[in-house]
């Protein structure tokens, strides 16, 4: 057999499994689609959106996600303030300034944290983060949005700080080397030679570490409180919508309007998924652009 047919045929091989997984994603999309739509015969679009009533047991059932969404973006909100500067730094540091034996320790330490089971971390929220704040604070209940997007921020801290290490480790060394010949310091060329050239790697670390905030269940879903209302406090309790499809859907009754109206959830998370990905693209390409006209 030639080289030429062995080439062919590895491409179609990869091509197949390509086309199985799209084959796979659109079936899901499909599926979430076919049980989802059918709660707007009996709620509009914009009153299943903007409604401020979840209660789906009352008769007549109230299925508006509003209070859902103000919680979902809340924690993600949150959790990259504190969770976009740690990762960011952190990767700096570790690529550009710590000293070899640093390194070497850090970098396995930030992929460990990686691999903590989202479980743990929220046994960890309840029973030390949730009683110290509420002690502390004199809080009516240490399960909030604090607490929550504190330990969003812990899970998406390794991934930002993975990826930004690793666009910052792309820069190519002439950079460096010319930046140092024109007698700038290390820190001027982390801050207008390194980052700037880094820019698109290290967006698209912000921007995945927001998604697994925003998509992230076990954690929101024991530590954030579980409250159907629009927070007016950030010690207030709420329900994101991956915790609300999580909660309910084994009690829900198959294909009840309440099971319908949680896989239309699911749907306007799809979306709101989809288009932050859109905007994570754009901005990613934007930077790239920004970057190489600095450079």
């Amino acid at each position: 057999m030639s080289r030429k047919v062995k080439e062919i045929i590895i491409k179609n091989i990869f091509l197949l499994f390509a086309l199985i997984s799209i084959v796979i994603l659109g079936l899901i999309i499909l599926f979430l689609f076919m049980e989802g739509v059918p709660i707007f015969t009996v709620v509009s679009v914009k009153d299943f959106l903007f409604g401020t009533e979840w209660c789906p047991t009352y008769d007549p059932p109230e299925f508006g996600i509003w209070s859902l969404i103000v919680g979902s973006f809340v924690v993600t909100i949150f959790a990259s303030i504190i969770a976009v500067p740690l990762g960011v730094l952190s990767a700096i540091y570790i690529a550009e300034i710590a000293p070899p034996l640093i390194k070497e320790i850090f970098k396995p330490v930030v992929e460990l944290l990686a691999g903590l089971p989202s479980v743990v971390l929220g046994f960890f929220g309840m029973a030390v983060l949730a009683p110290w704040m509420q002690e502390t604070f004199d809080l009516p209940t240490g399960l909030n949005i604090v607490n929550a997007s504190f330990l969003l921020a812990l899970m998406a801290v390794p991934t930002i700080s993975s990826i930004s290490e690793d666009a910052l480790y792309s820069v190519p060394q002439e950079f460096k080397e010319a930046s140092y010949a024109l007698g700038a310091t290390r820190v001027e060329t982390i801050v207008r030679v390194i980052v700037p050239s880094a820019l698109s790697g290290i967006s698209t670390a912000v921007i995945l570490g927001m998604a697994r905030a925003i998509g992230e269940t076990m954690v929101v879903l024991m530590v954030a409180g579980g409250a159907t209302a629009i927070p007016e406090s950030i010690f207030d309790s709420v329900r994101p919508m991956p915790a609300s499809i999580a909660a309910e859907m084994g009690e829900a009754p198959f294909r009840s309007y309440h099971y319908h109206a949680l896989f239309a959830t699911g749907i306007v998370l799809f979306f709101l998924t989809l288009g932050f990905n859109l905007i994570a693209d754009y901005v990613s390409h934007k930077f790239k652009e920004v970057g190489s006209a600095t450079l």
